[in-house]
């Protein structure tokens, strides 16, 4: 195998791996799937990926309705170059993974915790998903252009 093609592993965090964490993995991959390897997780997985999570994504042209929720443990036995937790409680639960070279926190409202009518929460999961898109493009943007250069 050409280890030129393995593509480093991003695996972001967060504590349910049903909002934050999925919409990140999304966003990411939008910008940088060929080059990283994305992937998200949770320290206490929910089981599921939250419908409005699905539908803020799909408002952008991004599909995550496929992701399932893992437990972090999971990576474990596997390189991980890059560990980014978007919730505090992640940050805190995290390990240490084989391989890994750089850790991140970068926490986000929780908008699976919003309050109110239906339309409202749905708004915050749009606030949520629209600061998650602008950090982890940018992020996926700094990626593409170091690969590049």
């Amino acid at each position: 195998m050409n280890d030129v093609s393995i593509k480093p592993t991003v695996l972001i965090l967060c504590t349910g791996n049903s909002c934050r964490s999925h919409m990140a993995e999304g966003i990411l991959k939008s910008v940088a799937g060929d080059l990283l390897d994305v992937q998200s997780a949770g320290s206490d997985p929910a089981g599921y990926v939250h419908p409005m999570a699905i539908e803020a994504l799909n408002e952008i042209g991004i599909d995550i309705s496929g992701n399932t929720s893992k437990h972090m443990n999971l990576f474990l036995e596997q390189d991980v170059e890059t560990v980014i937790t978007v919730c505090g409680n992640a940050d805190q639960a995290c390990p240490t993974y084989p391989g890994q070279v750089r850790r991140y926190h970068w926490p986000f409202f929780d908008p699976a915790k919003a309050e109110g009518s239906e339309e409202e929460i749905r708004e915050k999961f749009r606030v949520v998903r629209d600061e998650i898109q602008r950090v982890f493009s940018a992020y996926g943007l700094g990626r593409l252009d170091s690969a590049v250069g």
